[in-house]
């Protein structure tokens, strides 16, 4: 690991200033925000990232506890809550259970009792060209020097959002049950305070894979919005991966879904492990709206879910693999017991 000076932000104002003067923004900037730690050091101990400064903002954290609200118009969740807090909470677990399953599949407890929400959301790919720097070919490490592993071993990268400057995948899975449920997120920094749709919090590659969200230099994500809604509670998230704990997906669908007996009323699925960014099936929604949840249906909707999809070789498996997740997901959430509103915990 590299020298660095370290600084430890008083308040969130004090945070703000400290990125600013520092240039602290995407992942080449010279200055690095550090909440849990769990990403950023490691990338550090890596030499990926070689940041001269080091914001430290566990001042904001309290203790890790609290920061979750369940409210009439929806879930209200601290950036700064740890994935451990969030994935216990009883009400969480009842009326949004996508959001539990996916933190609680994440990592291992360890990790889960230091990482926080607004860290997760913002972790590098697991991608291993840009994750040894003794590959010269990254374009998101080293802009403009290529992709290595278009041509290479690219097993576990993405199939879907991609361009030819890179192919890697997005590994959160927080995230996809984030754009699945159409969350919001606000962010601090020095211009003030300002909301986005979650969606548009990474960008895809563009030619540019080393600018990867639309933060703005020295912002912090502080919170997240879950909108309520009557596909939250029958909602889940299905992860594939090469072993049962302690992975990253191969493919996982996140499905939040309104059923009037058989009718879908309204559908949305995120699909994590296959996609450059956090990726909302928009096709496969429009062909299960409205119509009786059949298998037919089901398969129909997964293949259109896949459609533009792009492998390279070792991926190749990707596609039926995603499919099959997406159905299994959605006959899963079908079968579902869902409380009745105004249940008791």
């Amino acid at each position: 690991m590299r020298p660095f000076e370290y600084a430890q932000a008083r308040d969130l104002a004090d945070a703000t200033r400290l990125g600013s003067r520092t240039g602290q923004g995407q992942a080449g900037a010279a200055a690095q925000y550090l909440a849990g730690g769990t990403t950023l050091i490691d990338l550090m101990k890596l030499d990926v990232l070689r940041p001269d400064t080091v914001i430290d903002l566990r001042s904001l954290r309290g203790n890790g506890t609290g920061g979750v609200a369940t409210r009439s118009d929806g879930l209200h969740l601290s950036a700064f809550a740890t994935m451990a807090n969030v994935a216990d909470d009883p009400e969480v677990r009842r009326t949004y259970p996508l959001i539990a399953d996916s933190l609680k599949l994440a990592a291992s407890p360890q990790l889960r009792n230091m990482a926080t929400l607004g860290g997760n959301v913002l972790q590098k790919t697991r991608c291993p060209f840009f994750r040894d720097p003794t590959w010269p070919m990254c374009n998101k490490r080293s802009p403009g020097s290529g992709c290595q592993a278009i041509g290479s071993f690219n097993r576990n990268h993405a199939v879907l959002g991609t361009d030819s400057s890179c192919i890697a995948q997005y590994p959160g899975d927080f995230g996809i049950a984030l754009v699945a449920l159409d969350a919001t997120i606000e962010v601090a920094g020095p211009q003030g305070v300002r909301r986005l749709p979650f969606h548009e919090l990474h960008v895809g590659p563009m030619g540019h894979p080393d600018i990867e969200t639309s933060l703005r230099a020295a912002e912090i994500i502080t919170a997240f919005h879950v909108p309520a809604g009557p596909w939250t509670a029958r909602s889940l998230y299905l992860k594939v991966r090469d072993r049962s704990s302690y992975e990253f997906a191969i493919s996982s669908c996140a499905v939040a879904m309104a059923l009037e007996g058989d009718i879908v009323r309204t559908v949305r699925l995120g699909l994590g492990g296959m996609a450059y960014r956090p990726w909302r099936a928009h096709e496969a929604e429009t062909i299960l709206n409205g119509k009786p949840l059949t298998d037919a249906l089901v398969r129909k909707a997964a293949a259109a879910a896949l459609e533009g999809a792009k492998t390279h070789g070792h991926n190749d498996y990707k596609r039926e693999l995603a499919q099959r997740v997406i159905v299994r997901a959605l006959l899963e959430a079908k079968s579902m017991t869902v409380p009745a509103a105004g249940s008791p915990p």
